[in-house]
């Protein structure tokens, strides 16, 4: 049995969508571009979505729309895929590492509001694997501290935190449609936010710096190439005509992971909080500290040579190679983050799963755990 870790979930729909798109003359900046974005607004609840090329743009516009800049700091977590951090990089600031919640793998609030200096400038909450972080905590301290507040929703579309959509509870919010999100576009994200002025800084950041009333070599600002294309859009707008049934069958194979996994006592699964409505994003189990990243490594290579997919979920930023050298990373410096990310690892985990395949998996999980 071969079981890959991730899949897109892709029908004749999405593929027809894309050769309507061909068979016009507009390929970039056009209608689907607005009905993409339209149906983002109406489903999250905000007034304004941006479409552009990724995720990580999206976060790289957030960082210069909230004039975030050098001498900065941003708070955000380490226990993220590593945009999360990079772009703060990007407009000289320097992210600041606070350590995760021991159980829900979030960041701590408490570690939060500890790293608050003079200098910090922002909050960048990550809402980890779907789960909303304690948006009531993080919102307290930023209004506390004028902080402004980024949030990488990028694993996080359709999740709620106390009834309300993630990416709308910040200043601003930032998803991605990479092929293992909740929906897929290929490529690419999208920057939502309430505030007029701050989309019309979007949509000229992702269009080379152009403005709304000038022509095409007209540059109102420093800009990027951010843009969606009309094929991607098409997806995205049909993606999103299905993202009911979409997250409910990713909630049907996260349930049954859980009644599998949950009284298994080397594994330890990540807790979800009663406030939030999760969006499962990958579905990440964690070794107990018994175990060690040797162990999960092993068991990573062994999943593979019986056909499934796994992977190190996650690697902690602070210890990536680029910032132990640069940025001053160095293990102990994040003591939870580091033992969670050491034992984590993610198993295959996409809408198309059956129960004979996570039963396989499940199966194959714990025998291969049992005798490590």
């Amino acid at each position: 049995m071969k079981i890959p870790l991730a899949l897109p979930d892709i029908t004749e729909k999405e593929i027809q969508a894309v050769c309507d798109v061909l068979r016009t003359n507009r390929l970039s900046l056009g209608p689907k571009q607005i009905e993409f974005e339209q149906a983002i607004c109406d489903y999250i609840g905000c007034k304004f979505a941006c479409a552009v090329s990724s995720g990580t743009a999206a976060l790289h516009m957030a960082m210069i729309i909230n004039n975030i800049g050098p001498g900065d700091e941003v708070i955000t977590s380490s226990f993220s895929f590593i945009a999360s951090a990079n772009v703060i990089l990007y407009v000289g600031a320097k992210p600041v590492f606070a350590d995760i919640d021991p159980d829900t793998w979030n960041i701590d609030p408490d570690a939060l509001e500890a790293a608050v200096t003079a200098r910090t400038k922002a909050i960048v909450p990550v809402h980890v694997f779907g789960q909303p972080c304690r948006m009531d905590r993080v919102m307290h301290i930023a209004k506390k501290h004028h902080l402004a507040v980024i949030e990488d929703s990028c694993e996080a579309l359709g999740a709620s935190f106390n009834g309300r959509k993630v990416g709308t509870i910040g200043q601003c919010g930032t998803f991605a449609f990479y092929p293992n999100k909740q929906i897929t576009t290929g490529e690419g994200g999208m920057f939502i936010t309430d505030d007029p002025e701050a989309a019309a800084v979007a949509q000229s950041l992702r269009n080379q710096g152009r403005g709304q009333m000038g022509g095409w070599l007209a540059h109102e600002r420093l800009g990027y190439n951010y843009r969606m294309t009309e094929m991607q859009a098409a997806i995205g707008t049909v993606q999103m005509q299905r993202i009911g049934e979409i997250l409910n069958k990713r909630t049907q194979a996260a349930n049954r992971y859980i009644d599998r996994l949950k009284d298994y006592g080397k594994l330890i699964l990540q807790e979800i909080e009663a406030d939030v409505e999760m969006s499962w994003f990958v579905f990440v189990v964690r070794l107990v500290d018994d175990f060690s990243q040797e162990h999960r490594d092993r068991l990573i290579n062994q999943l593979t040579e019986h056909g499934i997919g796994s992977s190190a979920y996650f690697t902690p930023i602070h210890l990536q190679t680029f910032y132990q050298q640069q940025h001053n990373g160095r293990p102990g410096q994040l003591p939870i983050t580091e033992k969670v990310g050491a034992r984590s690892l993610a198993i295959p985990f996409h809408s198309h799963l059956t129960e004979d395949q996570i039963d396989y998996v499940c199966q194959t999980l714990k025998r291969l755990i049992d005798t490590m």
